[in-house]
């Protein structure tokens, strides 16, 4: 059980908000020298990790083809699209696309949304669309929390819609691990079902999350106006 300390060294670095990449390397290292690998084994064993997982080289690919569509007007005709939809604002356009995403995600189409290929190019000009749309010119600060709910919203659709999946990873280890330690039957239909009520609840708490935002922004940005004309008349 000591090795499960790699987990505590996870769990300090992002507490402390340190680079995720470096906290997850050193993590790895830490738990291979506590299981009684080598260094040179330690090495070996990230070396079949990443030959093992061609998804981690995926973003070679994304990363040119969305720059090469942003170039092109790709942000400014999503804004110009979600201009057409006067009702629909930065916070339900959000919870419609966790809804999405999380539908997507319970049938296997974990790579079809995206942080890289959705949220930057598509979902974030949008919901800022949204917003200009009803508040005008937004600050910086506004952008931001825009963008970071755009974010959680991919996070959590996914998270919680892909072990739905029948044979998502996580669902096909916790059985594997149950049947072999255990000498028990336990199908994966049988993960999958019980995490139906989790993906349900986690669509109403972070959807409703979602709809308030529509009203924090209001607050924020009246707020801000408020202030920005106290302060012009204090110069004047």
């Amino acid at each position: 059980m000591i090795v499960l300390l790699g987990v505590l060294v996870v769990v300090i670095g992002f507490a402390t908000k340190r680079n995720p990449l470096l906290v997850v390397g050193v993590a790895g290292i830490f738990t291979g020298f506590l299981g009684g690998l080598s260094p040179g084994k330690v090495l070996a064993a990230f070396g079949e990790g990443f030959a093992s997982s061609r998804a981690v080289t995926i973003f070679a690919i994304t990363l040119p083809v969305i720059g090469l569509l942003e170039r092109y007007g790709l942000q400014e005709q999503a804004r110009t699209l979600i201009a057409r939809f006067g009702r629909l604002t930065t916070g339900r356009f959000l919870a419609l696309y966790l809804g999405l995403r999380q539908i997507g995600a319970a049938v296997g189409l974990t790579n079809v949304f995206g942080h890289a290929q959705t949220v930057r190019p598509l979902a974030v000009p949008m919901a800022e669309g949204a917003a200009e749309r009803a508040h005008g010119q937004l600050p910086d600060r506004t952008r931001e929390k825009i963008r970071s709910f755009a974010a959680s919203a991919d996070n959590v659709g996914l998270f919680f819609g892909e072990d739905v999946f029948l044979a998502v990873g996580s669902i096909l280890l916790i059985t594997g691990f149950v049947n072999t330690t255990y000498g028990t039957h336990l199908e994966p239909l049988d993960l999958a079902l019980w995490a139906i009520p989790t993906a349900l609840c986690a669509f109403v708490v972070h959807g409703w999350r979602l709809l308030r935002l529509d009203r924090q922004l209001e607050r924020e940005l009246l707020t801000a106006h408020v202030h920005h004309t106290s302060a012009a008349e204090a110069d004047q």
